[in-house]
């Protein structure tokens, strides 16, 4: 989805622009089966997990709807693009759906825009027909910086641009929602991620331009609908 959305008034409602996301290091198998069975549960969007968990994950989650989603380059982007392509391409010959990459994020505030093009491109065309939404690390940018990433990645081919990792010094706000959607009109996704663990807070980053919300309190976020049945339920360890 590309276009601004209306406010989500049910958790039914919320639950498909959901990426149910784990990806912490130390993750387990346990843990994975849970974050997919909650997935399936709630109707997710999709499970986003590191490489090297695309392939159970996408076992587990074969013929439901609710698609698989990997990192790439994550957290730092700092690899060269061959490397994230290699990455991405093993990626989706486990089963990814969808590649979440990390831009190169010191080339982008050195001014190399077109090593920063040519990186998401490479993601691109490791990943033809599934969905790409580009990392941007927006509390490690100042605004033209960040408009300037969204430029590129829609001139890369990217279906969505995304705040952040969950692993730097920031996530989502709705400043830089509404920057990103501005930048991007129409032509792109948008999603927030990064410390978004209520449901007010994914609505008002809904209301300010998100088309999808990554995080890893999915279950929260559902659950604190004014008419959710988990009463607020606490958010899932971890930064994301």
């Amino acid at each position: 989805m590309t276009q601004p959305l209306a406010t989500p008034r049910l958790p039914a409602e919320l639950a498909p622009l959901i990426d149910h996301t784990l990806l912490k290091p130390h993750a387990s198998e346990a843990e994975l089966r849970r974050y997919c069975a909650e997935a399936l549960e709630h109707r997710f969007c999709s499970v986003c997990v590191n490489p090297v968990n695309v392939a159970l994950v996408a076992a587990l989650l074969r013929g439901s709807g609710v698609k698989t989603c990997s990192v790439v380059g994550f957290p730092l982007g700092a690899t060269p693009p061959a490397i994230k392509a290699a990455e991405t391409a093993q990626a989706v010959r486990d089963g990814a759906d969808e590649i979440d990459m990390v831009i190169n994020i010191g080339a982008l505030r050195d001014g190399k825009l077109d090593l920063v093009r040519a990186d998401i491109a490479a993601v691109r065309a490791a990943c033809s027909g599934k969905v790409l939404k580009v990392i941007i690390e927006t509390c490690l940018l100042d605004d033209e910086q960040k408009r300037a990433a969204c430029r590129l990645s829609a001139e890369a081919g990217a279906d969505y641009v995304k705040t952040s990792t969950g692993f730097s010094t920031g996530g989502a706000t709705v400043a830089d929602i509404a920057l990103m959607r501005d930048a991007v009109g129409g032509k792109l996704g948008v999603k927030a991620s990064g410390g978004v663990r209520t449901w007010d807070a994914a609505l008002a980053l809904i209301a300010a331009g998100a088309t999808r919300i990554g995080a890893s309190s999915g279950v929260a976020l559902v659950g604190g609908a004014p008419n959710g049945t988990s009463g607020g339920a606490q958010a899932a360890s971890g930064s994301y």
